[in-house]
């Protein structure tokens, strides 16, 4: 690729196949998405792109010059992208080749389809659902920003396909892909602290659903929802949206699960402690071998493992005051993480479950086995701390905070590492002052 690049951030764009005007618009993207369509927003010309990367800044640039940078690549400081190259990129994978295969794949694909003009190939569509399953199916593993990115430019090449056909069927399939890379954005917007926007894309995807008669996929947006209503504090309205999704016919097991797991949190928020009980029995209730186009052939995402519904259950039992039940859960959801292979771990089932462990911890006054849960909570990568981990962190950190604790060494580490930990997660760093507010709140 020429000379060795001087810098971190030329080297990425060299990774990334970003030359200046790909760059210029992935940077004026970030700017929109951060500080809205303001034209007070920061501009990059290529002369001050070239010494951006050749290594020629005297000072940093202007704040949100910097902070757009950051969230085009999180995990790395400002300071870092301006310096020197590392050795080795912590944050890319050992081994990428199929990566690039599946990249040269969609290229290739890409271009024999710019050929049939006017017409489109169901090969098309097909090529979108596998790309539409695997983003849902892998979401666990990426970073919000990039699971964001990924999923907004899969909706506009399945909007761009749509405009192209007149084929009902091949709308009909096309109406149900944009719904799903939809509901995906709504996820990965909450799990940044982009509430309003996640409650918007959710809407939208459920008109999705109810456009293409797709009830399934109106399940999954109600119940997104749900829990967006009751993190904004909208506890009745968590309540009704949950109901309202649970009424659908042609539901699967999982999708079940997931409805009543999110049902007894809403009752949990509202006080109805036996309703929420009710639902979280519910929510286990044994498989009847229901399933769906989404929830179970998509899955990913928009599945519900076992582990992932005791880690649901954990919270909700700490919402209610039963903190035996809350460990038992926590502890039940750790169990069968491990017993998955690797790359089918959740970063958040895992960090979600310890922290519950912890809080049942510290409520049973078990300060230092509350540190010992916390162990796993620490270990999840900064760009990947999202929503759900992040609130519950500082739950716990809000307990910590008590008069009892004051002057005992132990809990004001924890405190301080938990304030260190949220300082720098998406949701602290890159969300709106509503996700300050909830994670300080």
């Amino acid at each position: 690729m020429g000379d060795t690049p001087r810098t971190l951030l030329k080297w990425l764009c060299d990774r990334d196949r970003l030359p200046y005007r790909q760059f210029e618009k992935k940077f004026t993207e970030t700017g929109i998405r951060l500080f809205g369509p303001d034209p007070s927003n920061p501009t990059l010309g290529e002369t001050q792109f070239r010494r951006w990367t050749g290594g020629k800044l005297v000072t940093l640039p202007s704040p949100e010059s910097c902070q757009i940078l950051e969230a085009m690549w999180p995990g790395y400081t400002v300071e870092q992208l301006f310096g020197p190259p590392l050795e080795i990129d912590p944050q890319a994978p050992a081994f990428d080749l199929e990566e690039r295969v599946r990249m040269t794949a969609r290229e290739a694909h890409d271009g024999a389809d710019a050929t049939a003009a006017s017409s489109i190939s169901d090969n098309t569509i097909e090529e979108l659902r596998d790309q539409v399953i695997n983003l849902a199916q892998t979401y666990h593993r990426l970073s919000a920003v990039t699971a964001f990115d990924e999923a907004d430019s899969l909706r506009l090449a399945i909007e761009d396909h749509r405009d192209r056909t007149q084929i009902p069927v091949q709308q009909q399939d096309l109406l149900i892909l944009n719904g799903q890379t939809t509901a995906l954005l709504a996820v990965a917007a909450f799990d940044l602290g982009y509430f309003s926007s996640a409650r918007s894309f959710a809407r939208t995807a459920a008109l999705y659903g109810e456009s293409s008669r797709f009830a399934p996929l109106q399940a999954f947006a109600d119940g997104t929802l749900a829990y967006i209503a009751y993190h904004t504090g909208n506890k009745s309205e968590a309540v009704t949206k949950a109901n309202h999704a649970l009424s659908y016919g042609g539901l699967g097991d999982i999708a079940q699960h997931r409805l009543h797991a999110i049902q007894a949190r809403a009752f949990a928020h509202l006080g109805d402690v036996s309703s929420a009980q009710q639902a979280m029995r519910l929510s286990e209730d044994g498989n009847r071998n229901r399933h769906d186009e989404l929830h179970d052939v998509v899955g990913g995402e928009f599945g519900f493992s076992a582990e992932r519904l005791a880690m649901s259950n954990s919270t909700t039992a700490l919402l209610v005051g039963d903190t035996a039940q809350a460990e038992a859960y926590a502890q039940r959801a750790l169990t069968l993480l491990v017993q998955k292979a690797p790359d089918d771990q959740s970063a958040h089932v895992r960090a979600g479950a310890a922290a519950d462990l912890a809080q049942a911890r510290l409520l049973a006054d078990d300060v230092d086995g509350a540190a010992e849960a916390l162990a796993s909570v620490w270990e999840v990568p900064v760009e990947q701390r999202n929503t759900g981990i992040v609130l519950r962190a500082a739950r716990i950190g809000r307990h910590l905070a008590q008069p009892r604790y004051h002057g005992a060494q132990v809990p004001r580490e924890l405190r301080e590492r938990i304030e260190d930990f949220t300082r720098v997660s998406p949701p602290y760093r890159l969300g709106p002052p509503l996700s300050l507010l909830a994670i300080e709140a």
